[in-house]
């Protein structure tokens, strides 16, 4: 059985509502860092990461201690949205995260099929560097559970999934705190 570590990005220096890729601020760097010393002792293993700012910055740390370059993969990076405005970005957010995959449009249902295709594809032991969204689009498809957020994990937070290429399962969730769009 091949290991997913699945980390969500710490911390970032702005809202989802304000600005569309921010980095780290200096608890998100902090918490990257923590990430990292945990996880270090269990590789080296490949590292990919979502595109945006704030997932590369937190693999950073870890990418570091194992002397490795991260993968940037597009197929973990972050949810779909249909706006670029900021207010229209945050409202659209907080209707899909109360909702369920199959009452969703299509793109954002193939959005989370490359999610989970995504990591179904990983043959080694991995750690992966994502978003909230594409957690839950994995914790609900080792769960059978079609509610867009079923989990929440909290930034910088570790969970394990375990996969044969066929499906995904849980090994051990992240902890969790609560999440506000803003």
């Amino acid at each position: 059985m091949t290991i997913l570590y699945l980390v969500r990005h710490g911390r970032a220096t702005s809202s989802w509502g304000l600005e569309i890729d921010p980095g780290l601020d200096d608890l998100g760097r902090s918490q990257a860092q923590a990430a990292a010393q945990k996880l270090a002792p269990l590789g080296p293993h490949p590292i990919i990461s979502s595109p945006r700012a704030r997932a590369r910055e937190t693999a950073m740390p870890l990418a570091k201690i194992w002397d490795i370059e991260p993968a940037i993969e597009e197929r973990v990076g972050e949810i779909r949205f249909p706006s670029e405005t900021p207010a229209d970005r945050v409202r659209w957010l907080k209707e899909v995260m109360v909702d369920q995959w199959p009452n969703l449009d299509r793109d954002l249902q193939q959005w989370r099929q490359e999610v989970i295709e995504a990591l179904l594809s990983i043959v080694t032991d991995t750690v992966v560097f994502t978003h909230y969204i594409a957690i839950n689009a994995a914790v609900g498809h080792a769960t059978d559970d079609n509610r867009v957020v079923s989990f929440s994990p909290d930034n910088a937070s570790i969970t394990v999934l375990g996969t044969d290429g066929n499906k995904l399962g849980i090994v051990e969730r992240g902890v969790e705190a609560d999440t506000r769009v803003n």
